[in-house]
């Protein structure tokens, strides 16, 4: 466990510093796309390559109601991040 929380803590801060170099040319909104995409490719390929995709006829209405919510809010909180990367510094 203390191996998973160690590569979660490494990972974190690698994503900020790369997020900071990256949108520091381009616009914040545009940034947010290219990582989303690569987030969306790596994500479906863990999904098809480790998970059972059956389990997607399972579930519930309320469960995808939530994922989706779920989904828009990281989506939001990512653009402000982004945003918030481009105009000032990261520590």
């Amino acid at each position: 466990m203390a191996d998973l929380c160690a590569s979660i803590g490494i990972f974190a801060a690698l994503t900020a510093i790369f997020a900071k170099v990256g949108v520091s040319s381009i616009n914040s909104n545009l940034a947010t796309a290219v990582r989303t995409t690569v987030i969306l490719i790596i994500t479906w390929f863990a999904a098809l390559a480790f998970s059972d995709l059956s389990q997607i006829k399972r579930i519930s209405a309320s469960s995808l109601l939530f994922l989706i919510l779920s989904g828009c809010t990281t989506g939001l909180s990512w653009l402000f991040y982004f945003k918030a990367l481009k105009i000032s510094d990261a520590s």
